[in-house]
């Protein structure tokens, strides 16, 4: 499979780019300079694919999707006259199915696409910025201009005792041949919230531990209904606890917590770790080369992806911000566009949406309420509960809201923000109106199709200036 400097010792015995980083940043910046006509050195250490096909998005949503399919059975006895059951037979069997899944993705996605490209040379090895380049197991490479997509890694909390304790981080427990009895997920982000809800959904004691309310980034709104459901599932929740120590026992791990002044000891099986990301920065020279860094450890880039040093870009999880593969290989697009044809083209995530694939599904769009708000505009806000939706009606599960944010003087619609069982196929609408600049008017006066999720934006837009449950079905 690796196809090692067959580009750069011919012709000028140079690359026009080279890219450090074999995910899906790397592949997007590469194809886009090969695509262009540049000779691309891309560098790869370890897996190639990164981590979004091999131990992120591809293996924990298909595990996210199984465990639903469990729970679905369960609730379907919401339908009077129906009642169905299912149960987990062979975790294994699951395991394989999902790692055959990402190893055909990985092929089809990554390796096999080097052949296509004649122009981009795979060099395995570990980069680093040195002797006023760049090199690859010391092996000088020599390219005008260098863009580094090397990603970001599970990060610790700093809990007394975490370095002692056996624990799981979100890369490994997706590898867990036996599903604990009980599980302490620390951290309650969007990582903590699918894993924990996905591994209770297969049979395990989950307890959720955070030092502030789950999904902290989301509305309160959608914060304090989820945790709701979780605890309708039994998921057990602390939330706004100081996290005090953690250590070994004879059956698992006990961690010492701290709330309203009363102290607790949470005891599990098993700890996952979800408390955040750090970018893979570390051992890449860049401070010596004159690469600045973030005090989170991402690069610090511009708009236009450029780093402090003249012709290094950097693009996707190692900048530390938009850590979602879709703006990683968004951001890659432009750093290689930039770095080949002048720097013309800006970064823009006004118009960026991100989902939480929990049950319900949590997306959103633009700024909260918040935000708006710190950004100094004068605001008004809808808030529409699901009921108010007939396909929540229909499909007999209400749970979830709607909250839409806009301008008060103008409409424009600045943030959409969604709790429902299929947000997650809904929230490209909002995108798509924040992006054209819509007001909420502009969405209520759309035609949408009935009986959909995605209609719960018409009518949480018409909520800005009236009453929906006055509404007739379809009223438009």
């Amino acid at each position: 499979m690796t196809k090692r400097n067959t580009i750069g010792e011919a012709g000028n015995g140079g690359y026009d780019i080279a890219v450090i980083g074999a995910g899906s940043a790397g592949f997007s910046a590469a194809i886009t300079a090969a695509e262009q006509g540049a000779r691309v050195a891309l560098i790869g250490h370890g897996t190639i694919g990164g981590t979004c096909v091999n131990t992120g998005c591809v293996p924990s949503k298909t595990l996210i999707r199984a465990a639903e399919a469990l729970h679905q059975a369960e609730a379907a006895s919401r339908f009077k006259g129906i009642r169905a059951g299912a149960w987990l037979e062979d975790w294994r069997a699951v395991l394989r199915q999902k790692n055959e899944l990402v190893a055909s993705l990985r092929q089809a996605k990554y390796v096999d696409l080097l052949p296509s490209y004649n122009t981009i040379a795979y060099l395995e090895g570990w980069a680093r910025f040195e002797n006023g380049g760049v090199t690859v197991d010391g092996v000088p490479v020599r390219s005008d201009k260098v863009i580094v997509t090397t990603g970001a890694s599970p990060s610790l909390p700093p809990i007394p005792g975490i370095d002692s304790v056996p624990y799981l981080t979100s890369m490994t427990a997706l590898e867990l041949e036996t599903l604990p009895r009980s599980l302490i997920v620390l951290g309650g982000g969007y990582i903590g919230c699918e894993l924990g809800q996905m591994f209770a959904r297969m049979g395990v004691e989950v307890t959720i531990v955070d030092i502030v309310p789950i999904l902290p980034a989301a509305e309160p709104e959608i914060s304090r209904a989820l945790a709701g459901y979780f605890r309708d599932e039994g998921i057990t929740l602390h939330e706004n606890v100081k996290t005090r120590a953690i250590r070994r026992t004879e059956h698992g791990v006990a961690l010492d917590v701290s709330s309203d002044g009363k102290d607790e000891t949470i005891e599990a099986e098993q700890v996952l770790v979800t408390t955040g990301r750090r970018p893979n920065t570390a051992g890449l020279g860049l401070e010596d080369a004159g690469v600045g860094l973030l005090p989170n450890g991402g690069i610090q880039v511009d708009e236009r992806m450029r780093t402090t040093r003249a012709g290094v870009y950097a693009a996707g999880d190692v900048t530390g911000r938009d850590m979602f593969v879709y703006m990683a290989a968004y951001g890659a697009k432009i750093a290689a566009k930039n770095a080949l044809n002048g720097d013309g083209l800006t970064y823009d995530n006004n118009a960026m949406p991100w989902v939480v694939f929990t049950a319900p599904q949590v997306a959103g769009v633009g700024l909260t309420e918040a935000q708006a708000r710190e950004a100094g505009h004068e605001i008004k806000t809808s808030l529409l509960p699901l009921d108010q939706v007939p396909r929540a009606l229909a499909a007999r599960d209400t749970r979830g809201l709607i909250k839409l944010v806009a301008d008060a003087r103008t409409g424009r619609l600045l943030g959409a923000h969604i709790l429902a069982p299929e947000g997650a196929d809904s929230i490209q609408t909002a995108a798509l109106a924040i992006r054209q600049g819509l007001t909420g008017g502009d969405l209520a006066e759309t035609i949408f199709p009935y009986l959909t999720t995605v209609e719960g934006l018409k009518l949480a837009a018409q909520a800005f200036e009236k009453d929906v449950a006055k509404l007739s079905c379809c009223a438009g």
